[in-house]
């Protein structure tokens, strides 16, 4: 009996691990195992018996060299913010599906919160929040199935916690009813995240693109592809970035509570607007690291003073096609002003004694990266860039 309840528990690993595109192994904190159990090291899994030694298993990096499996310590999900609406009247058990909802409860405008611990923890806590129409699955892999930011940072001694937002994904309960889109609007997202442009039914990818561009790639980066369940506009514009901001920083002081560590918060795209005002609800935010944000704080804003106030350091990711970008494509000069704000906030934020970076990826060396710039095929090259970033600036503890 002993040995399946840890073969479960084993198991239970391998098949969560395996969504996330690299080799985890998950290691139970039972402290009951026998050698025999330890020797065999066998589980079962969907595709047959898997044997996996301690040490012996290894996986292969994109340039094909021998990786070490990654060990997580913890695991698991929790919610964290919300709220709890309760309607008018008193609930009748006996007329449970009466339509009114009347004296009934419903939990709300909560994040949702995956995390893993590394065996070998060394620096402080990651969280992790998306962009429009996404989820915290483009953290977790590629579209060409190579491993993604969260087991990179996980390799690097950091905990990860990605965050599904309130309305997104697996947080979906919402406050408010929504009219999901069904218009086809793949080929605006390829082009608003200056991945290329769509020419007669078929993709073009800008020149020297680090995008994995392939037909199937193609297809699983589109279905990745999230609604808010509480939208009225297929442009995003009904987004609540404060019901967010407060969902974020909840999560923030719960991995505090959890860990005892303030947490480097790294965002992307419209995720950087709530990153921004979480400091607001926190006190436990020790870095942002913005991935290409829809902006920057003004210096008018309270967001511009809290984070002052605090001392946050702050560094600002922005990939290739920007200035090269197509200027007959609108997305050209949105993300021309959109990082010119960056730049605004960079230097008003340093004269006042912050500490912030917009770093400008092609003048690094480091080109052909889309808004996506996560999942690309050098995405290991901008996670070492971060942590460098991170080393340098961040106080750990």
């Amino acid at each position: 009996m002993k040995k399946q309840r840890i073969a479960a528990i084993l198991l239970a690993g391998v098949m969560t691990c395996s969504m996330m595109g690299g080799s985890t192994v998950l290691a139970s904190s039972e402290t009951e195992m026998t050698s025999e159990t330890e020797t065999a090291g066998e589980t079962e899994t969907a595709a047959g018996t898997e044997t996996v030694a301690a040490g012996e298993a290894e996986t292969e990096t994109a340039d094909g060299e021998a990786q070490e499996p990654l060990v997580i310590a913890d695991q698991g999900i929790f919610s964290a913010g919300g709220v709890t609406i309760t309607s008018d009247g008193t609930f009748n058990p006996e007329d449970q599906w009466e339509e009114s909802g009347a004296g009934q409860t419903a939990h709300v405008d909560h994040a949702n919160v995956l995390y893993q611990i590394p065996e070998e923890e060394t620096g402080l806590p990651m969280v992790f929040l998306h962009g429009y129409g996404q989820s915290r699955m483009g953290w977790m892999t590629t579209p060409d199935g190579r491993e993604g930011w969260s087991d990179m940072f996980l390799r690097m001694g950091h905990s990860v916690f990605l965050v599904d937002e309130p309305r997104r994904g697996e947080a979906g309960a919402t406050s408010v009813s929504g009219d999901i889109s069904t218009k086809t609007l793949d080929q605006r997202w390829y082009t608003q995240f200056r991945i290329g442009r769509w020419e007669n039914g078929e993709s073009v990818a800008n020149e020297g693109s680090q995008f994995p561009n392939d037909e199937e790639s193609l297809d699983q980066f589109f279905r990745q592809m999230t609604p808010d369940t509480g939208m009225t506009s297929d442009m995003g514009n009904d987004f609540d970035n404060d019901m967010v901001a407060r969902a974020l920083a909840a999560t923030v002081d719960e991995v505090y509570e959890r860990t005892g560590k303030d947490s480097i918060l790294v965002t992307h795209s419209q995720g950087g607007g709530p990153g921004w005002t979480a400091v607001e609800y926190t006190d436990h935010v020790a870095a942002i690291v913005a991935i290409e944000p829809g902006g920057a704080p003004g210096t008018d804003s309270q967001e511009f003073q809290t984070l002052l106030e605090k001392k946050i350091p702050v560094t600002i990711y922005f990939g290739d096609y920007i200035d090269n970008g197509d200027p007959a494509i609108q997305a050209t000069a949105m993300w021309q002003a959109m990082r010119q704000t960056c730049y605004d906030f960079e230097q008003a934020y340093t004269e006042q004694g912050g500490n912030c970076t917009v770093v400008d990826l092609p003048e690094e060396g480091i080109t052909g990266n889309s808004h996506f710039m996560f999942q690309e095929l050098n995405n290991d090259v901008i996670a070492d860039h971060i942590e460098n970033w991170i080393q340098s600036n961040v106080q750990n503890g």
